[in-house]
């Protein structure tokens, strides 16, 4: 377990690359936006879309980094989580542990549910306000009138501080009431299983989100015979494309990353309450 830790540090000690690799897409991204509404050249787009592909790739990289050093750290605890409640082992043939581990396994996916369904809905409410601006200011369609920034901001905002209560309450109040009314045994199989389950799909996310987000840019850019006979915008294969890339954007940028912070916060959780499961595991005993 110390090794462990110590190898967790050395990937933690890259943190400076990883931050800059993550930061690499969306400056990119954000540029080909830029030069959309500047109404630059055709090909100041097709240069930045071309930088956008690359960062997206570079990110997943960067977010692999990111997952297994968590899943390190989260290892790192959870022994140590295990060594302070006085378990000898983790048996996986105790019903205890195993129902642990299913649950456990079952909370990343339920944890980017709500995350996923939390960006749609917050993009839903979006549409709807410039659809309303587009309606009832006028000069607006024409470029002679501003449209209102602020209530779009604010939509933003509110959602990413609203609708993350529920995911927040998930990863806080799991660990709670399984220590306290399950056992220290049930309590280590959902770690164990939120740590194996919550690798994989945050892996998957990562890529599988960059993956749909390349595929559009691929169809858009022409750049082959293959992706001229998929193109062009508007066609049946584009329209399949932009379904993809909107939910792979969330997924890439929201469930993805969020899920190393439901690994770590869990089990460093279940290491800081660890005395008082351990106080009423004692207290049944005798």
């Amino acid at each position: 377990m110390y090794g462990i830790a110590l190898a967790a540090l050395g990937m933690l000690s890259t943190i400076a690359t990883g931050l800059s690799i993550d930061a690499y897409g969306p400056i990119s991204d954000n540029a080909g936006g830029i030069a959309e509404m500047a109404g630059m050249p055709h090909n100041v787009r097709e240069t930045t879309d071309a930088l956008d592909a690359a960062g997206n790739t570079t990110a997943a990289i960067g977010k692999g980094f990111a997952i297994g050093s968590a899943a390190l750290v989260s290892l790192a605890l959870f022994g140590a989580y295990v060594s302070r409640v006085g378990l000898d082992t983790v048996n996986v043939l105790n019903k205890k542990v195993i129902i642990g581990l299913l649950v456990g396994a079952m909370l990343p996916y339920w944890f980017s549910a709500l995350t996923m369904k939390s960006v749609g809905s917050a993009a839903l409410k979006m549409v709807e306000e410039v659809r309303r601006q587009f309606n009832e200011i006028p000069g607006l369609m024409e470029g002679t009138a501003k449209p209102d920034y602020a209530t779009c901001v604010k939509i933003s905002t509110d959602a990413s501080i609203k609708k993350m209560i529920a995911p927040g309450a998930l990863v806080m109040v799991t660990p709670l009431i399984t220590g306290t009314f399950f056992g220290t045994e049930t309590l280590a199989g959902l770690l164990a299983g939120a740590l194996v389950s919550g690798v994989q799909v945050a892996i998957s996310a990562s890529n599988s989100g960059g993956a749909w987000d390349n595929a559009k840019k691929y169809i858009e850019a022409g750049a082959s015979e293959h992706a001229r006979l998929l193109g062009p915008k508007g066609s049946e294969a584009h329209k399949a494309a932009v379904i993809g890339d909107t939910i792979g954007d969330p997924l890439k940028d929201t469930s993805g990353p969020s899920l190393n912070i439901l690994i770590k916060l869990m089990a460093v959780e279940s290491l800081v309450f660890a005395p008082f499961f351990k106080m009423i595991r004692f207290s049944l005993v005798c």
